[in-house]
């Protein structure tokens, strides 16, 4: 075993961060791609949001549950259908079920190929549902309690 320190970090630092301005570059471009639940709820809440919410998911998925007024364009159907549901001058954040599914990715890079701008909306639906924000199903409108691993007692955000 080496005394060399440099070669005996642990697996967190085996490859050494990146320099201070690669980092933020990084990070503000990861920013450009992706929106917190969170930051979603509120800027949905306040009225104005600036951008169209769409939910990738299957019509099943949808009727299971969905946010409140999202647009619910399927994946698939992004290339036929994007045009009459989506005015491309208007930024769209895509979601899907959780962090397990890649459908908002994809409906995310069909929109981008299409000439759209886009995000994604990071943890889908699930943690849409998990931070207690409210959804609507076919059954009507419903808010569960926020799991406290997710959003912090009496907050609508991550804390952070």
């Amino acid at each position: 075993m080496t005394t060399d320190t440099a070669t005996a970090v642990n697996h967190v630092l085996r490859v050494a961060p990146a320099a201070p301005s690669e980092a933020a570059a990084h990070f503000r471009a990861s920013l450009a791609f992706h929106a917190d639940v969170s930051d979603v709820a509120a800027a949905l809440a306040a009225g104005e949001p600036g951008f169209v919410l769409v939910d990738s998911r299957s019509t099943e998925a949808w009727d299971q549950g969905h946010v409140p007024g999202a647009v619910h364009l399927p994946t698939a159907l992004v290339p036929e259908r994007a045009a009459e549901l989506l005015d491309p001058a208007v930024p769209v954040v895509t979601y899907c079920w959780g962090p397990g599914c890649d459908g908002a990715t994809r409906a995310a890079l069909a929109l981008a190929e299409l000439g759209y701008r886009v995000k994604e909306m990071l943890g889908g639906f699930e943690y849409w549902v998990r931070e207690g924000f409210e959804s609507e199903s076919w059954q009507g409108r419903e808010r569960r309690a926020p799991d406290p691993l997710t959003a912090p007692a009496g907050s609508d955000d991550c804390g952070c």
